[in-house]
């Protein structure tokens, strides 16, 4: 079954952002990453509680290729995605989001 995916604003920033440094990396290399985002998002909306939870109810899907990560929440057959991090950024930056959605 698929789920509705709805992306946070925040997380749409985390993207712009990832997309902007990695295309500046290397012309291209920002479309790539977003591929692999949108590889993590369809088999998070397969599979939504197959992945390991965060923190939380957070659950997080560590994308290929690329060290980040997508965290969503799965509540009332709906995909909150919170926010794509990369796996070094501060886990005080996902708690704040967590808490102001719960």
């Amino acid at each position: 079954m698929k789920h509705q995916i709805i992306i946070r604003p925040e997380a749409e920033n985390d993207l712009r952002e990832s997309f902007l440094w990695y295309e500046g990396k290397r012309q291209g290399l920002g479309h790539d990453f977003l591929l692999q985002i949108e590889a993590g998002l369809k088999f998070i909306q397969r599979n939504p509680e197959l992945t390991p939870v965060e923190y939380k109810e957070a659950r997080k899907r560590v994308i290929k290729k690329f060290p980040y990560k997508i965290i969503y929440l799965f509540k009332n057959d709906a995909i909150f995605v919170l926010a794509v991090l990369h796996g070094k950024r501060s886990p005080a930056l996902l708690k704040n989001r967590i808490d102001c959605i719960s």
